[in-house]
């Protein structure tokens, strides 16, 4: 697989957009986007571990489905989602892509929209890309998740997600 190194710079619209005075958007931001895609393409938890309030944690997994009803309470704990985070990084390593993964996950991935208040924040990460492989084939992202944020002493943690979401919303992918 062609990766790019952590080091290298990424493209204009690629960029954290939270600059200058927002710092608890950027530092979001570069906790769900920058981190979380690198720690993924090198199948590596620890780079994110630190990322969680582990006992507050939980994830609702939505499927792609548009109706509720059908969400369902898929990681009730954050072992349950390291499982399933290293299962599907590890299978995404072993692919071989005909074209720059990382990049293309950078050019999928938009995180523009956080709400904060006081110490609570809602995240809204949205992928709409594809990610060519050798074999001709290809890995089609569209879904978006809503990350559920708390400031504890004084860093951003992940203490829960409503993920696997269609996107755009209410529509079934």
């Amino acid at each position: 697989m062609k990766m790019v190194s952590d080091m290298q710079a990424l493209s204009d619209s690629q960029t954290n957009p939270f600059t200058g005075d927002d710092e608890d958007r950027a530092a979001i931001w570069d906790m769900l986007v920058l981190r979380d895609i690198n720690a993924f393409v090198a199948a590596d938890w620890s780079q994110v571990a630190g990322d969680f309030d582990e006992p507050a944690f939980f994830g609702v997994d939505a499927g792609k489905v548009s109706n509720p009803d059908d969400w369902k309470l898929g990681f009730p704990d954050l072992g349950s989602y390291r499982e399933r985070w290293l299962s599907q990084a590890e299978i995404f390593r072993a692919t071989e892509f005909a074209e720059d993964a990382r990049a293309a996950i950078f050019d999928a991935t938009r995180l523009t929209e956080i709400d904060i208040n006081g110490d609570r924040a809602i995240a809204h990460k949205k992928f709409d890309g594809r990610i060519r492989k050798a074999d001709g084939g290809e890995n089609r992202m569209l879904w978006q998740t809503l990350y559920f944020c708390v400031r504890k002493e004084g860093s951003w943690k992940i203490c829960g997600f409503a993920g696997y979401l269609p996107n755009p919303l209410g529509e079934a992918s």
